[in-house]
């Protein structure tokens, strides 16, 4: 811990409590107006953040074995975990084994499947212009919306949605990073997002799901030919969102600063237990004015649950030794984080 930046383990802390937290309250966004903006506006920045985060430890994709590594230690967890949850689900759920299928990522493994991808794809686009890149990046992640075919598989739909921030996010250097935390820039921030919480919360019509990248545009909204430029719409709140954010993140070493580096290990446990409590009779027992309360402190309580020690060690052989996550991976940015 001597060796990271706490700023980064404190931005990862943030957006995987709010990871935890957006899932919590996915269940009581038609029944509350509050609750629904809430979750809307954290969608703007949290998954953006912390693929943006991603690409910037993602420097040493031209080391020799690059890809023999992240395929070691993106694909072969995925697997394992779409194994688990499908499993999980069945005895849950009662969903059909026959029906399940590992090329459609259950629920937030997506994030696995991508971020391999996107690794991959840096090889290409890594050789251009940053500026060249960019465009054609965020072209594709429009341009993949008028495909019904491009979905969930293996994916694909998020993988191109969400890329032009892990492509940003390479192309940023520490000084940037530098930058945005400059206290003038707090107060602005702090505009910007409340300037967001309350356009969604006086809209009538806008509609969460173009936040999550994943269908195509005449699922999510009927005038399919106006899809493109709400997503560009969308790809321009979203990023001011996420400097915003990240202008926003406290920079000294706070109690929670280690529990942002287990944020893999969070990530890829939480759903057992949010999809247990959205079977549960404890999802409906909560009162409106309990309801925020309530899944602030459990979404704090099981971030820090799920990120200790004791969880690390249970987890280790299926996480840390095959993702590699905690020391070498970009998402924890430990390599990096170690040099700067």
């Amino acid at each position: 811990m001597k060796n990271r930046e706490a700023y980064y383990d404190n931005a990862k802390f943030f957006l995987i409590f709010f990871v935890v937290f957006g899932h919590l309250i996915q269940s009581y966004i038609h029944e509350d107006k509050f609750i629904y903006t809430i979750y809307t506006t954290l969608y703007t920045f949290h998954m953006p953040a912390f693929i943006l985060i991603s690409g910037f430890f993602a420097k040493g994709f031209h080391q020799k074995g690059y890809f023999t590594k992240i395929t070691k230690k993106l694909i072969i967890p995925y697997l394992i975990f779409q194994g688990i949850y499908s499993l999980y689900y069945y005895f849950l759920m009662d969903q059909s084994v026959t029906a399940l299928n590992p090329l459609n990522p259950q629920w937030s493994l997506w994030f696995l499947m991508s971020l391999f991808c996107w690794n991959v794809m840096l090889f290409v686009f890594a050789k251009w212009k940053p500026a060249v890149s960019l465009v054609m990046a965020v072209s594709l992640g429009i341009l993949v919306g008028y495909f019904n075919e491009i979905s969930n598989f293996l994916s694909l739909s998020r993988t191109f949605v969400f890329f032009p921030f892990f492509l940003l996010g390479y192309y940023l250097k520490k000084e940037h990073f530098e930058k945005v935390k400059h206290i003038k820039f707090r107060y602005l921030s702090l505009g910007v997002l409340l300037a967001i919480f309350l356009i969604v919360y006086v809209s009538p019509t806008f509609e969460y799901r173009w936040l999550f990248g994943s269908k195509p545009y005449d699922i999510v909204n009927e005038y399919e030919i106006n899809g493109g430029l709400i997503r560009l719409g969308v790809y321009a709140v979203a990023l001011l969102a996420t400097l915003s954010f990240l202008a926003l993140v406290p920079r000294r070493h706070y109690f929670f600063t280690k529990w942002g580096t287990g944020s893999i290990y969070v990530y890829l446990l939480h759903g057992f237990f949010v999809k247990y409590f959205r079977t549960s009779e404890f999802e409906g027992v909560l009162s409106e004015s309990e309801q925020i309360v309530v899944l602030i402190f459990l979404s704090l309580l099981l971030t820090g649950f799920l990120s200790s020690k004791w969880i690390r060690k249970i987890a280790q052989p299926l996480i840390e030794l095959k993702v590699g996550f905690s020391k070498k991976y970009a998402v924890d940015g430990g390599d990096k984080q170690r040099r700067m």
